[in-house]
């Protein structure tokens, strides 16, 4: 099974156009269970399945 991994800006652009300190703020808000980034090189990805997972599941709480 493969996971592709997305960066920080393609999650911003896939959540609508958030900003770098939205998705910090979902980082650190434990009630929103933002999922966690995987860092290679000092730098962010995110599992695509994961952010997805995410949006489908705040998609149910707002239904």
């Amino acid at each position: 099974m493969t996971t592709k991994l997305q960066t920080a800006a393609a999650v911003r652009d896939a959540l609508g156009g958030v900003s770098d300190m939205t998705l910090w703020r979902w980082l650190n808000d434990p009630a929103l269970n933002f999922p966690k980034p995987i860092y290679i090189a000092r730098r962010r990805y995110w599992r695509e399945a994961d952010v997805s997972a995410w949006l489908d599941a705040q998609a149910e709480v707002a239904a």
